[in-house]
C-alpha cells in the first residue's frame, strides 16, 4: 500500500519523510519536524511511525 505523498527530494534531513509531508501540506519542514520530535517524546511509538512512513511514502520524484 502507497500512500499519495512524495517523500521530499530537496528537504530531507534522513529520507525526506517529515520534509515530503511538509511539502504536501504546505506547511514550514522545520516546524513539522519540531512536532514530531514533541510527539516522538510522548508515549506514542515515534521511531516506528517514521520508519513505516518511509515504506509506505513513494520515493522522491526526479525533477
Amino acid at each position: 500500500m502507497k500512500i499519495n505523498i512524495h517523500r521530499s527530494n530537496n528537504d530531507r534531513v534522513i529520507a525526506g519523510v517529515i520534509g515530503g509531508i511538509a511539502e504536501h501540506y504546505d506547511w514550514n519542514a522545520n516546524l513539522t519536524r519540531l512536532i514530531y520530535v514533541l510527539l516522538s517524546l510522548t508515549p506514542l511509538p515515534g521511531l516506528i511511525i517514521y520508519l513505516i512512513l518511509w515504506l509506505l511514502m513513494k520515493d522522491p520524484i526526479e525533477n
